[in-house]
């Protein structure tokens, strides 16, 4: 059977057929992924294999990102789509970023809300079993899926293994999140198992289906909002990793301050479950987009660099290896009114504080 393929999946084969193959665009990503991540040795001390920004495609309106991502010793630009993916991958704009990080070995990435590209919305009419059901036992559209539904769990992994045929880096690890801080299904099957538990129900069927794209695939987990507590009825698969992303920690004091104990608390819990050399962190010491209130004009954001330290001696210390944090609204705008310092601050960040400040 022939199952419907996502509005993600549409969008890239309609870029592609304007000037490219549905292939070349896939093949175009993979280039963009190939290259070893930079190791962490010489003035790198503290022992973070990935160190990265989560960014969309419109703050590379500012040109050099993958350039001062390379200078300030980063090692991953993972792009948040949709809206604008495939059309900016199809175009030259795309072709030139993917190609510059390549030759700088930056590696490209993807990570996004994913539950309505994989099971499109436009399903409901027809198939409303496949969706989600409230609190007052009625299925909805508005978000997520029903994983109790073997439909619904087959259309997911077959537009997932689609999306991963384009969207391959070469570190195998993909990023398909529930929607943002949305409930799971409350029907009778479901409501047994809490939203981290049903969230993982999902992932588990995702990542087999993936790997029959990408045998070494790898899938994240995200512990965030409503997935903030770890599973317990329900164990991970084996390459099922954490992404710990702690929004609601008070982000002006050290995660060693009392005022974030429930955040660390909250991320051993899920280091219970979750390998800790797998996992990985996912920050909002430079989102631009939560310092401006997700408005624009963009604020400027001054990174806290000492707070910034604490907190990776902090992970560290747990034995987490792969750290990024949202750059959100840094873009071209951004940096012709304020610099582009930030990349190069949060950079430094990742030097012992002597090193750093013998540079300056």
């Amino acid at each position: 059977m022939d199952w419907p393929v996502s509005a993600v999946g549409q969008r890239i084969m309609r870029s592609a057929t304007a000037q490219l193959s549905w292939v070349v665009v896939a093949a175009l990503l993979a280039v963009a992924a190939r290259g070893d991540a930079k190791g962490v040795s010489g003035m790198r001390t503290l022992p973070f294999v990935t160190r990265g920004v989560v960014i969309c495609v419109d703050d590379l309106s500012l040109k050099d990102w993958p350039e001062r991502a390379e200078a300030a010793g980063l090692t991953t630009i993972a792009l948040s789509p949709p809206p604008g993916l495939a059309e900016f991958l199809g175009s030259q704009a795309g072709r030139d970023f993917l190609a510059t990080c390549r030759r700088l070995e930056v590696q490209v990435e993807y990570e996004f809300h994913a539950a309505s590209e994989l099971l499109p919305r436009n399903l409901f009419e027809q198939h409303p079993d496949y969706f989600r059901m409230d609190d007052e036992g009625k299925r909805t559209a508005d978000a997520n899926l029903c994983v109790s539904s073997e439909g619904a769990l087959e259309i997911a992994c077959t537009n997932a293994a689609a999306m991963c045929k384009l969207l391959r880096p070469l570190r195998h690890r993909y990023f398909f999140w529930t929607d943002d801080n949305q409930p799971m299904c409350r029907c009778p099957q479901c409501r047994e198992y809490s939203d981290s538990e049903q969230a993982l129900i999902l992932e588990n069927r995702l990542l087999a289906a993936i790997r029959k794209v990408d045998p070494q695939a790898r899938l994240a987990h995200l512990a965030y909002g409503k997935t903030w507590d770890p599973p317990r009825k329900v164990k991970p698969s084996a390459g099922i990793f954490l992404e710990f992303a702690p929004f609601h920690r008070n982000h002006r004091v050290p995660l060693t301050d009392p005022a974030n104990k429930a955040i660390l608390d909250g991320l051993d819990a899920n280091l219970k479950v979750f390998a800790a050399a797998e996992a990985q962190v996912l920050e909002y010491w430079t989102d631009v987009s939560m310092a401006s209130d997700w408005k624009k004009p963009a604020t400027k954001l001054d990174l806290n660099v000492d707070l910034l330290r604490d907190d990776l001696r902090t992970y560290a210390a747990r034995g987490i290896r792969q750290v990024t944090s949202f750059a959100v609204f840094l873009d071209g705008a951004y940096a012709a009114k304020y610099g582009a310092g930030l990349i190069e601050e949060y950079g430094r960040g990742f030097q012992n504080k002597d090193e750093a400040e013998g540079e300056g």
